[in-house]
């Protein structure tokens, strides 16, 4: 199951450079993952300081 990115997210960029597979990309005034890439490590959501990943 992939992760989504909420609207708690804050833009801090922390998630996309942890993501082992480059899923995670800047959107519009937050962060958004790719699904179909998404390979579900948790690393995104481990390191997100306001918990804004979470699985979908």
């Amino acid at each position: 199951m992939a992760y989504k990115i909420t609207d708690e997210c804050i833009g801090c960029g922390a998630c996309a450079a942890d993501c082992p597979v480059e899923c995670i990309a800047e959107g519009d005034g937050k962060y958004v993952i790719d699904a179909d890439k998404c390979i579900d490590c948790g690393n995104c959501a481990d390191v997100c300081p306001v918990a804004a990943p979470v699985q979908d």
